[in-house]
Order: C-alpha cells, then sequence, then structure tokens
C-alpha cells in the first residue's frame, strides 16, 4: 500500500486494517501503556486499593509533584499508565461528565457507567483518519452501589473489571502475584499488603514512600483517600 515490506504497509494509517484484521498504531499505544509505570489494584468485599509506582529521573526534580494517581470523584480514584499527557486531558474529561452527573440527579455516578463513556471517547479515535490513538490507560477504582469496583479502560477502547489487576511495566509478575495471593475476604491490611507486595514483585527499584503512591477507598465512608508518605511507609514496613 504506501510500500516497505510486513507490517510497514499498513501502520502508517490508523483505518487500515492488516490482513490479519489488526490495527497497528492501536497496538503501538498498547506498547506505550506496557511501558509506562506499574499499577496495582485490588478489591475485597469491603474496600478497594490502588498503588503505583513513579519514576524519579533525577534527583534535581521534585518528587512531591509527579501525579500518579488522581481523584474523579468522592468514590472514584485512577491511576494512569503511558502518555502522561493524553492521560491528564481524559481524566479532565472524566470529572466533568462524574460532576454533570452529580449535578443533574443528585446522586454520585455509577463507576461502570463512568468507565464504559470514558471507553466510547477513547475508541472514537481507533477508528477516524487525521487523528491517533490515546497513548494511555485509565486504572478506576470505586464503591458505589454495586459494590467495590476496579476497572480499566484501554487505548483500543476496551474496557474490563477485575478483582485484581496490574498494569504497567512489569505487569505479568504482579498479574502472576496476584494470582496466587489473592482472596476476597482479605481484611483492609492484607489488602494494602497484598497490593504493594504485587506492585513490589514487578519491579527492580526498590519501593520506598519517595516512589510509590498510594490510595483506598472504604465502604464504611465510600471517601477515596490518598495515602501520606508515613502511613505508605508504615505498610512498606518501615522502608524510607
Amino acid at each position: 500500500m504506501f510500500g516497505g515490506g510486513g507490517q510497514l504497509k499498513y501502520d502508517r494509517a490508523l483505518t487500515v486494517f492488516s490482513p490479519e484484521g489488526r490495527l497497528y498504531q492501536v497496538e503501538y499505544a498498547l506498547e506505550a501503556v506496557r511501558r509506562g509505570t506499574l499499577a496495582v489494584a485490588v478489591k475485597s468485599k469491603d474496600a478497594v486499593c490502588l498503588a503505583a509506582q513513579i519514576k524519579i529521573a533525577s534527583p534535581l526534580m521534585d518528587a512531591d509533584e509527579i501525579d500518579k494517581i488522581f481523584q474523579i470523584d468522592e468514590h472514584i480514584g485512577v491511576a494512569i499508565s503511558g502518555l502522561h499527557a493524553d492521560s491528564r486531558a481524559l481524566i479532565g474529561y472524566t470529572r466533568v461528565q462524574a460532576q454533570t452527573y452529580r449535578l443533574t440527579y443528585d446522586e454520585p455516578v455509577l463507576l461502570s457507567m463512568l468507565v464504559k463513556d470514558v471507553a466510547d471517547v477513547i475508541q472514537q479515535y481507533t477508528q477516524y483518519g487525521g487523528i491517533r490513538p490515546w497513548g494511555c490507560a485509565l486504572f478506576f477504582i470505586g464503591i458505589d452501589t454495586q459494590g467495590t469496583q476496579v476497572y480499566t479502560a484501554s487505548p483500543s477502547g476496551i474496557y474490563r473489571s477485575f478483582k485484581a489487576y496490574a498494569m504497567g511495566n512489569g505487569e505479568a509478575t504482579a498479574r502472576e502475584y496476584l494470582r496466587d495471593n489473592y482472596s476476597e475476604s482479605l481484611s483492609f491490611d492484607d489488602l494494602v499488603h497484598l497490593t504493594l507486595d504485587a506492585l513490589k514483585s514487578g519491579t527492580e527499584e526498590e519501593a520506598t514512600k519517595e516512589n510509590t503512591r498510594l490510595a483506598y477507598i472504604k465502604s464504611e465512608d465510600k471517601q477515596f483517600t490518598v495515602a501520606k508518605k508515613d502511613e505508605i511507609a508504615r505498610y512498606l514496613g518501615g522502608t524510607d
């Protein structure tokens, strides 16, 4: 089509399928997500936890200003993987949709509805010429009338619900750790420890309170909470 051999014939235009039915630019976006720093989310019957690693590229950087986990609504949080600039745009859209629903219906939005809405927007960027797919994935946690929730939304427009999941560089090792150790009856402390242990299993760099972000929601108040450094250090076993 455009010259060259193999996939080069098909990866220069988003709307062109390869003979195998693949959209290579979408696959490239998925690879950008896999190369992002690792994030892990785990839910139990009474709580849901989200942990993420940040990359401190230089000692001159202010690590406190590096964001990986964001609040969407009182009962919803999200971690990002992939291109941060793309993620910020989607997070802004998601926040507006959550607040619009609250103002319209005077109640918090269901996470499943919100994720589907975001995934629909992402999917539109996989089918039109002149645009590119979003180079990021969103990793949602929340508690609503449907219980504890963990969702992902990928650059392909696919969204999925999980009991426990990992996304980013080292995801295969972290997912294996979760498969071997997950239980729905985890206490809150055990839930946090499992999330952090899975994160540590998938990263080569030692987890510390400086390069680890942690957030959680409990059923008792349904409030998204970002853990402070001292709390993270305590769950990490005193690691500084």
